[in-house]
């Protein structure tokens, strides 16, 4: 039986490495990368069945990724891997049609059977956080509305101005021009009605578009 074709997401080299080499012989690992964008873009080349990602990564987060993948590969198995134990941030991770959420500090052969499952069509959790995800989809049962609002690109220019890129260089990313990013900027802060930076720092951490 083929082993099942998968893609590393992670912007730590070291975890990258350790986690390749931990599924050596129960998988084949196609790729890794670094950042979301360059996901997108590894995934939709290589059509893997797995997606091993991390939530919190640079240039476009896991969650936003994930979302699309699934509406561009559908048939992908989506499971996250991060340090983040937030069980908010968990459901909004579940809601994108992941299957299935790990810690890193899960035991290695979790990640195996992760795999295993996701590839029957299951869903796997790691008993560490179900708990805590099921109190905080029963406290909150539909996802957060604000963000919804944004567009996918907006969510791209909130998520790069907070993480503190100059406007240039979200353009620099995004291949565009400056203006049109201040343009993006502006636009999104009066939709949301917000003044300052800062505060649009806020808005996108409690909206989970830029996650640590």
């Amino acid at each position: 039986m083929a082993l099942p074709r998968v893609i590393i997401a992670d912007d730590h080299t070291i975890i990258v490495e350790a986690f390749s080499k931990l599924l050596d012989t129960h998988a084949d690992v196609v790729a890794t990368v670094s950042d979301g964008r360059a996901l997108l873009e590894a995934a939709q080349q290589l059509k893997p069945d797995v997606i091993i990602m991390d939530i919190g990564m640079p240039l476009m987060n896991g969650l936003e990724a994930a979302s699309r993948l699934k509406e561009l590969m559908p048939s992908v198995k989506i499971i996250f891997l991060t340090m983040n134990e937030d069980p908010d941030l968990a459901v909004e991770a579940m809601r994108s049609r992941a299957s299935g959420y790990l810690l890193k500090s899960s035991a290695g052969s979790e990640l195996i059977s992760a795999i295993q499952i996701a590839v029957k069509g299951r869903t796997y959790i790691t008993p560490r956080i179900a708990a805590g995800m099921q109190k905080a989809f029963i406290e909150s049962p539909r996802p957060k509305v604000p963000d919804k609002k944004l567009t996918p690109r907006q969510r791209e220019v909130v998520q790069l101005l907070a993480a503190g890129k100059s406007m240039k260089e979200v353009a620099s990313v995004l291949n565009v021009t400056p203006r049109t990013i201040a343009f993006h900027k502006y636009r999104i802060m009066a939709q949301l009605g917000l003044k300052t930076t800062a505060d649009l720092i806020q808005f996108a951490i409690r909206s989970k578009i830029l996650v640590p």
